[in-house]
């Protein structure tokens, strides 16, 4: 007789997976120039090992300042909760801020919200037939705001 040693009580459950929609950020996987009348520096995106996480590393001088800092993508996920439904992002720089934002790609439109979806501080870009320019600005509440350009250097 042949004694059976499968507990399933301490079973583990399945790994999860990223959600689908982050791969719609794959076109940003990269080195890219930002260029504008206020604005000058690169940016590099990348995926955090899992694929959960897309990371950027950003050095401009904007408005005759130097700022350095980086972003992390994604759905939130709080301890014990579900993802959030839409791509979230939180930038720390060396400056001292801490901003967040909300990505959304639709067709060769990108979107990132300042805050939350909605909001009416937000950037709007167009990406080229080639997918190695974005084209847009950002806008801000009662006027402001500026344009910039990010052309790929390298690809991810």
């Amino acid at each position: 007789m042949t004694e059976d040693t499968t507990n399933t009580q301490y079973s583990q459950p399945p790994m999860p997976t990223p959600n689908p929609d982050l791969k719609s950020l794959e076109r940003l996987v990269g080195t890219w120039k930002v260029s504008g009348p206020d604005i000058d520096g690169h940016v590099t995106f990348e995926w955090m090992e899992g694929g959960f996480f897309l990371i950027q590393h950003f050095d401009f001088v904007h408005g005759g300042h130097k700022v350095k800092g980086m972003e992390i993508i994604g759905h939130l996920q709080p301890f014990g909760e579900e993802p959030s439904k839409d791509i979230k992002s939180r930038v720390y720089d060396t400056v001292g801020n801490t901003l967040d934002y909300v990505y959304e790609l639709e067709g060769d439109t990108l979107t990132i919200w300042g805050g939350e979806k909605g909001s009416p501080a937000y950037y709007q870009g167009q990406w080229s037939d080639d997918g190695n320019t974005n084209t847009g600005a950002w806008t801000y509440p009662g006027g402001g705001g500026y344009e910039s350009t990010m052309t790929r250097i390298t690809a991810g």
